[in-house]
C-alpha cells in the first residue's frame, strides 16, 4: 500500500477542500479494498447523497471524511438532523476516516461499520449565530471515542499498514450486528462491548461488567433491571460468537 497522496492531480484546484477531497478520493480508489469481502473499491459520481465510494460485489457503501492532522476524540460532521436520519435508515453508508500529514502522507485509515452509529455517538452542535451566514444551522459531531475499538477497523495506524487479513477478520468479528434492527437492541450490545474493552483483559468475570452498573443506568435510565440486562447481553455476545462462556461467571474474548 503506497501512503502517499497525489498532489499532481489536484494541480489545477486551488481552493485547498476541493485539493484534499479530490486526492483523498483517489488514494481510497487506488488503494483500499472492501473490508468485508475484500473486492475493489470504486467511486460513485460526484454529489452523491447516498455515499463517496462502493464495492460492486457486495453492495456495500461507504463514504469518506478525512482531516489533516491526527485523528481526535471528536470529528465534524454534517447536519443534526440529517445525520440522525442518516443512522435510522437503512440505507446509511459505512464511514471510512484518514487523518494525513503535513507531508501529505496517510497516518491513520479507517474503516466504522455503519451499524456502530447509533443515536449515542452524534452530539448536537449550539445553532450558528443569527449573524452567521447560516444562521440557525445546527450541525453535528461524532462522538469517536465513544465508537467501541472492535468498531474502528484500521487498514494503517501511526503510518504502518495493518496486513489485509487481519483488516477482513476483524470486520466479520463483529459483522453478527448487521442484523440487529432494532437501534435500543443494538445501543445495549455496543454498550457493553465498551464496558468489556474497558477493562483490557481478555478473560474478565461477570462481577466486572456489575461494576458499570450505575454507568449503564445513567446511559438507558428507563431500565431498572440492569444485572439481568448485561446478563441477556453477554449470552448474545457468546452465542453470536464474539465471546466464550468458560464456567459460571467467567468469560472470555474470542
Amino acid at each position: 500500500m503506497n501512503l502517499n497522496l497525489d498532489l499532481k492531480i489536484a494541480n489545477n484546484y486551488k481552493n485547498n477542500s476541493q485539493v484534499a477531497r479530490i486526492i483523498t478520493e483517489d488514494w481510497v480508489l487506488n488503494q483500499v479494498f472492501c473490508p468485508n469481502c475484500g473486492g475493489r473499491i470504486d467511486g460513485y459520481e460526484n454529489n452523491k447523497p447516498v455515499a463517496d465510494f462502493y464495492c460492486k460485489k457486495c453492495i456495500e457503501d461507504f463514504e469518506l471524511k478525512s482531516k489533516k492532522g491526527k485523528i481526535g476524540k471528536t470529528i465534524s460532521a454534517g447536519a443534526y438532523s440529517k445525520m440522525i436520519e442518516r443512522i435510522n435508515s437503512a440505507q446509511k453508508p459505512h464511514f471510512f476516516f484518514m487523518g494525513y500529514l503535513d507531508s501529505f502522507t496517510v497516518d491513520n485509515f479507517l474503516v466504522v461499520p455503519n451499524y456502530f452509529f447509533v443515536p449515542e455517538i452524534i452530539e448536537k452542535r449550539k445553532a450558528l449565530a443569527e449573524k452567521a451566514k447560516r444562521a440557525g444551522w445546527v450541525g453535528s459531531t461524532i462522538l469517536f471515542s465513544k465508537i467501541p475499538d472492535s468498531g474502528k477497523i484500521y487498514y494503517v495506524t501511526n503510518g504502518v499498514e495493518i496486513p489485509k487479513k487481519e483488516v477482513l477478520i476483524k470486520w466479520q468479528k463483529t459483522a453478527f450486528l448487521k442484523n440487529i434492527n432494532k437501534v435500543e437492541s443494538k445501543g445495549w450490545l455496543l454498550d457493553i462491548i465498551n464496558c468489556i474493552e474497558s477493562l483490557k483483559v481478555k478473560n474478565f468475570l461477570l462481577a466486572d461488567i456489575y461494576n458499570f452498573e450505575k454507568d449503564l443506568l445513567i446511559l438507558h435510565p428507563e431500565n431498572k433491571n440492569i444485572r439481568p440486562k448485561i446478563r441477556q447481553q453477554l449470552q448474545i455476545l457468546r452465542d453470536k460468537g464474539y465471546l466464550k462462556f468458560l464456567n459460571k461467571g467467567n468469560y472470555q474474548l474470542l
